[in-house]
């Protein structure tokens, strides 16, 4: 989850417009939130303030969001916006300690020589041509997101395109994007392959097994709609890899050197670690922590706990396995920066909710979109969808949690949408160059190979066209085929203060 500076200079009369657009931005929205009853006193307009500065940190000087959100912290708890217990309380230390376990995990995975193994595989395949690749690579792209995470998987499929562009003497552009738009389709598709899968996950009490299940068809569909887009969008460089890849056959060359890497034993970890948090519910009832017999508050306190403490048993495992090795990846492969960002975040999206900005956005959001559920569907995913297309999509979903959880107290079947939320979070970030993570890593990884970017507007026309595609499949899926709420169970517990009368629907 590394990311990269921007590496053009910047003028002061730049930097200066851009924080006027800042200041404006979030003077304009605190005030329209006062004027539309969302904020009615001081310490809720200044929680809304806060939150915009930060998304607007985060858009116009990326460096500094970490800086910006330490400062929002402080003046949510300096002004009593916030106490700092509930400040603690909000940064989410469950998913925290979650995607800790998973890096040092990845961290093993790479020391193990796993990833070497599937560009070795990759390279030695028989019979390859540039449509075959293109297909592997969008399978390879999405599985490795959903298992492991989208960055993870960026570095290693563009380690591949880079060797295979090289060898053949292409334009690795085409490859790259489309490399970066299965990864970002894929991380979608389970909770382990986005923050934002993990998240929602957890915030909405949905078990690995449930998320799994609805999640993965969408993501799959939308996957096979995004490479056929692809492949015809890009047919003329297909088309020239194959002709060269011919050649090189021709000639008895292959598409670079081939080494034997033993890679049981990180296949073994892998599969073993999803295994065992996709079988966390089934321990979680094994163990007593929930189910039957369990009191409905203790219930609640443990739900996902196996889910949250497997990745961190498995890290623990391993670094007794490799002890030489166990503080490198702690310190080097897990990314505290992201991390502490997140841990902020989430602490300055809690001031809106401590402040009842949420409830009254949710009431607001109710009496406006009549039908229901299905009706604020294309609301939130084109809504997450664009604001992702431009900032983290975290963000857009830390924003929007507390209005979901707020409208599902009130009617269950309102969980609809936080599928709504993940897809338009993930799907939207294929749209522009700066719409994840992962793209931001690309971006980094293609400038410091090849000294060039990719231009913004040759990101847009195949991002715009594949963000659209993709939200109108997921939307039509959802509408097609609604998405059962999840069991009683797995639900999160009704918070009776965040309780709000549900509008007539059909």
């Amino acid at each position: 989850m590394s990311t990269s500076s921007n590496p053009h200079p910047v003028s002061v009369r730049e930097q200066l417009a851009k924080a006027a657009a800042l200041v404006t931005i979030t003077g304009t929205l605190g005030w329209l939130a006062h004027v539309v009853g969302i904020a009615h006193q001081t310490n809720q307009v200044i929680s809304v303030c806060t939150f915009i500065a930060v998304i607007c940190t985060t858009l116009f000087f990326w460096q500094y969001r970490l800086a910006a959100a330490f400062l929002g912290i402080a003046l949510l708890i300096g002004t009593r916006v916030f106490t700092l217990k509930g400040m603690l309380a909000a940064t989410e230390l469950d998913i925290i300690f979650f995607l800790i376990g998973m890096m040092t995990i990845v961290g093993v995975l790479k020391d193990l020589g796993l990833f070497t193994w599937l560009i070795q595989s990759v390279i030695g395949f028989r019979k390859m041509n540039g449509w075959i690749f293109t297909l592997i690579l969008c399978l390879l792209s999405a599985i490795m997101a959903s298992v492991v995470d989208e960055v993870t998987s960026i570095v290693v499929m563009l380690a591949l395109v880079f060797q295979v562009c090289d060898t053949l003497k292409l334009k690795p552009t085409p490859f790259v994007l489309i490399s970066v738009m299965a990864t970002n389709i894929g991380s979608s598709a389970t909770m382990l392959g986005n923050p934002v899968g993990v998240f929602i996950g957890t915030k909405a009490g949905f078990t690995f097994g449930y998320f799994l299940q609805h999640a993965t068809p969408v993501a799959a569909v939308c996957l096979a709609v995004a490479t056929a887009t692809c492949m015809v969008w890009f047919r003329k460089d297909l088309r020239l890899m194959s002709v060269r890849m011919a050649e090189r056959r021709s000639a008895n060359e292959g598409l670079g050197p081939l080494f034997r890497i033993p890679h049981r034993r990180g296949l073994v970890i892998l599969l073993g670690t999803v295994a065992l948090i996709a079988c966390h519910h089934q321990f979680e009832l094994l163990l007593g922590l929930v189910g039957p017999g369990v009191l409905p508050e203790i219930a609640a306190q443990n739900k996902n706990a196996f889910l949250i403490i497997t990745p961190l048993i498995i890290a623990g495992l391993l670094m007794f396995y490799r002890p030489k090795r166990a503080r490198h990846y702690i310190e080097h492969e897990v990314e505290w920066w992201t991390l502490l960002f997140f841990m902020m975040l989430f602490a300055v999206a809690g001031g809106l909710e401590q402040q009842g900005v949420t409830e009254e956005l949710a009431k607001k959001l109710n009496a406006l979109v009549t039908g229901g559920p299905k009706a604020m569907i294309p609301f939130v995913l084109f809504v997450s969808a664009i604001g992702s297309a431009f900032v983290d999509n975290i963000v857009f979903v830390a924003a929007f949690t507390p209005v979901i959880q707020v409208l599902q107290n009130s009617d269950a079947s309102f969980s609809l949408l936080w599928w709504a939320l993940l897809f338009g979070a993930c799907f939207g970030g294929n749209i522009t160059a700066i719409g994840s993570t992962a793209n931001i890593v690309a971006l980094g990884m293609y400038e410091k190979r090849y000294h060039a970017h990719i231009g913004f507007m040759e990101w847009l026309k195949i991002g715009a066209v594949v963000g659209l595609l993709t939200s109108l499949v997921a939307w039509g899926m959802m509408v097609l085929k609604p998405i059962p709420k999840a069991s009683d169970t797995h639900a999160p517990a009704a918070t009776p203060a965040a309780v709000i009368a549900p509008a007539p629907h059909e």
